[in-house]
């Protein structure tokens, strides 16, 4: 990672949009992979829920219609995201933080969906989850104090630790309170990596795991209202789906049968029968299993290669960034996408007990789709002011 020589520009409307000039191109493997994610994405969520459309909402296409509105309107904000100057987005990481707040509070004041309160309802328009947008706060702050800071007040208390902590604290609870426990995890994983990378002492983390481990220490011995008795069922049903088939073993099995049907080939595109009213949320948290029963172990293994690349070359992006602030803005963007994508595969495969997490660029969900695009924008715009800075 390469510091600036100078202090951060002053910008005007000229600067606010650069468009591509000699030098300045976006970086193409990563466009190209990300377009191949959204595509492919699109296709499998088509497949994944035109039966469930037609069963439960009369409509084949329901899910894929405003899949395809948001995936377009993405694509918009990633071009202009792309073309942006990346480093003015410092100038508004306080004011992203503070709409995600207000938004946060106004979801307590809407209508339960699924015994939940995650999603902010607009009549006649849509539905979207600030949680999404509360990923991309958290990642725009930590990436403007990390470069505020610099390396040695990163390793202190006051500077690395305290503010940091206060934020995704904050965040955290609101959206746990929702509840979304999901969300909550993977926003305190970007917030812990962002902290590690960025320079934070390491014994600090070394101190959070004993807390951890003194915590659930303690759960055992006190199971306060039971807490470690569902917790081990979870387990245990984990661990032996078919021991629950009837409750919480039951979305684990099915998506083991869908994706053990799949063989080597697959059923074939579309052909999926655990996606008939068996195999419970297929466009959403289980569409892995889906493109495992109809692609098979070569589809299941070229959506993992796809996301493992993505991830690579946004290392690189990141080791060639032109400032701390783009680094790091890269490492809190693909470790968002690369942490919910290990966790929903997962989740599929029975490797680790169920969150509830989506598939990024698969999973139905405009709000998520749509922030995810335009945060790929703002890597191909520190990919662009990387490459312009190798040409001179």
């Amino acid at each position: 990672m390469k510091q600036e020589k100078h202090s951060e520009k002053q910008f005007n409307i000229k600067s606010f949009f650069r468009f591509a000039e000699k030098g300045t191109n976006v970086d193409m493997p990563l466009l190209i992979i990300t377009i191949t994610l959204l595509v492919f994405g699109l296709i499998m969520l088509y497949s994944a829920s035109y039966v469930k459309g037609l069963y439960e909402r009369g409509d084949s296409l329901h899910y894929i219609k405003d899949q395809v509105i948001f995936a377009a309107a993405g694509l918009v904000v990633m071009f202009l995201a792309a073309k942006l100057d990346y480093r003015i987005l410092r100038r508004y990481s306080f004011l992203v933080l503070g709409i995600t707040y207000i938004l946060l509070v106004l979801v307590f004041f809407m209508p339960e969906i699924n015994y939940a309160n995650r999603w902010i309802v607009i009549p006649g328009v849509a539905t979207f989850q600030p949680s999404e947008i509360a990923k991309f706060a958290v990642i725009l702050l930590f990436s403007d104090w990390i470069q505020r800071f610099g390396t040695q007040k990163m390793r202190t208390v006051k500077y690395g630790i305290i503010p940091f902590l206060l934020v995704l604290g904050s965040v955290a609870a609101l959206v746990i309170l929702e509840p979304h426990i999901s969300a909550t995890l993977i926003i305190c994983a970007i917030g812990a990596i962002m902290m590690f990378v960025g320079g934070t002492d390491e014994r600090f983390f070394i101190i959070g795991i004993l807390l951890v481990v003194a915590a659930v220490v303690m759960a055992y011995f006190l199971n306060p209202a039971g807490l470690w008795d569902r917790a081990m069922g979870r387990i245990v049903a984990w661990q032996n789906p078919e021991s629950d088939l009837q409750g919480s073993g039951y979305q684990s099995y099915q998506s083991l049968l869908a994706i053990g049907s799949g063989g080597l080939f697959g059923l074939g595109l579309g052909n999926s029968r655990q996606k008939h009213l068996h195999l419970p949320e297929p466009q959403n948290d289980f569409i892995f299993a889906v493109i495992c029963e109809e692609l098979g172990f070569i589809g299941g293994m070229l959506v993992i290669c796809l996301f493992l690349a993505l991830l690579l070359r946004g290392i690189y992006i990141a080791f060639k960034a032109k400032d701390k602030f783009g680094a790091m803005l890269v490492v809190g963007i693909i470790s968002q996408i690369s942490i919910q994508a290990f966790l929903n595969i997962a989740v599929a495969t029975n490797t680790i007990p169920n969150t509830g997490i989506s598939l990024p660029f698969f999973s139905e969900g405009g709000t998520s789709l749509l922030m995810l695009l335009g945060e790929m924008g703002v890597v191909l715009s520190v990919s662009r002011y990387a490459n312009l800075e190798k040409g001179e």
